[in-house]
């Protein structure tokens, strides 16, 4: 595999990228991030990730626009995705295809409830 799957939810919608490993992911977790248009085509792409919920915005960003693995290894950390993971709105579509594939990210919503 080519370090990526593509989940299609049923009917008309975006597919869901997710990486074939979460150790895959080794984005920043500090500093000024940018994200290029395709993840993020409106509003501001500039997230200081020292703000408070901006690593979140940032996440939730690239979680829902990715389009490739490199997009979630360029911009996301592993450790970080488990540690926001419960507290991170995401359309169900999103959050079903990565618990599918990682447990340990359902679990650790488990964990925190």
């Amino acid at each position: 595999m080519n370090g990526e799957s593509e989940a299609r939810p049923s009917g008309y919608a975006k597919p869901v990228i997710v990486p074939d490993r979460l150790e895959a992911l080794c984005g920043p977790t500090q500093g000024v991030v940018s994200l290029p248009r395709h993840l993020k085509w409106s509003g501001n792409s500039r997230y200081d990730l020292a703000q408070p919920g901006r690593i979140r915005d940032l996440y939730r960003a690239v979680l829902n626009e990715a389009t490739s693995a490199e997009d979630l290894a360029t911009y996301l950390d592993h450790e970080m995705l488990v540690r926001l993971w419960p507290s991170m709105w995401l359309p169900l579509s999103v959050r079903r295809t990565w618990e599918t594939r990682f447990p340990a990210l359902r679990d650790s919503r488990r964990s925190a409830a």
